[in-house]
């Protein structure tokens, strides 16, 4: 049997610090982002990018180990977005960190634009893994977990799941391979905001019970709201903590998050807003941060 080991020290992002006002504001920015350039493009995925948005705002700007001029480290942290069609939130959230101007966001899906309906690793050299075939992105991230333990790297690799994602099959093998191989390096977050393309997952195939399962497979599994920028902030903290299995934090959000008529619904998976919905959304969007 192959064996890994390790002796993994502090990594840089285990201690830096959640600024929560400040995460909030960047949280606000990525969404108004994500309207203006689904608006721009006229197609693409706003639902689940604005409910994955928080999350995204405290990895980057609370937990992870990288830095934009220097993206090539090989100890940097590995963010894979499993749930590729949600690439807005990843452009976006990467425009703010300052990897690329804001102002290409408005090149999204446009022909010869780096930044395409999925991401494309062999055009934006920071995305690690190029996605958009959902059920892929977890074994993408194990592999990259296992070079790190056995290289003696660092980092940590965290992926992104969509809950309706994890009807996939593979997902499946590579929670048994990450937790047969312990690899507490690597940390996946579930979006669970429980719509799908087609509707309520429940209805389509029924991942349920969530938790008990990955907990079956071998994993650390914590529930929070997804929303809420210490519970995430936390959640991760902990998922740093954890020595001898891999971590998933199932986070419990909203489709559409920040957006009153694209709350919930499940219409907006795929559609983008006109130029009126998006002035509408973001004045309300900035009615409720200065709220």
């Amino acid at each position: 049997m192959i064996t890994y080991s390790r002796q993994r020290k502090q990594l840089g992002g285990l201690g830096m610090k959640c600024e929560y006002q400040e995460i909030a504001k960047h949280a606000l920015n990525i969404r108004k982002n994500i309207l203006k350039m689904l608006c721009e493009a006229k197609s693409g995925h706003p639902g689940g990018s604005l409910s994955a948005t928080d999350i995204m705002a405290v990895l980057y700007f609370g937990h992870m180990n990288i830095d934009p001029k220097n993206y090539t480290d090989p100890n940097r942290d590995r963010f894979v977005l499993s749930k590729g069609h949600a690439a807005p939130v990843l452009y976006a959230t990467l425009a703010e960190k300052g990897f690329f101007p804001e102002e290409e966001l408005m090149t999204l899906r446009k022909l010869g634009s780096r930044l395409q309906g999925h991401p494309d690793m062999k055009k934006l050299p920071y995305v690690e893994m190029s996605t958009g075939s959902l059920g892929q992105g977890l074994s993408a991230a194990a592999g990259m977990a296992v070079s790190g333990i056995v290289d003696k790297k660092d980092y940590y690799t965290y992926v992104m799941l969509g809950d309706g994602e994890i009807q996939e099959g593979q997902i499946w093998e590579a929670a048994m391979f990450s937790a047969h191989y312990k690899l507490s390096n690597l940390i996946a977050i579930l979006d669970y905001n429980s719509l799908q393309i087609d509707g309520d997952i429940r209805d389509i195939m029924n991942p349920n019970p969530i938790p008990e399962k990955w907990e079956a497979f071998g994993w650390h599994v914590q529930n929070i709201d997804g929303h809420d920028l210490k519970q995430v902030c936390d959640a991760i903290t902990k998922a740093k903590e954890e020595k001898n299995k891999p971590s998933i934090i199932i986070a419990k959000t909203i489709k559409g998050k920040g957006v009153s008529f694209m709350e919930n619904k499940v219409g907006w998976h795929g559609s983008a807003p006109c130029e009126e919905q998006t002035e509408k959304a973001i004045a309300e969007l900035e009615e409720r941060y200065n709220g």
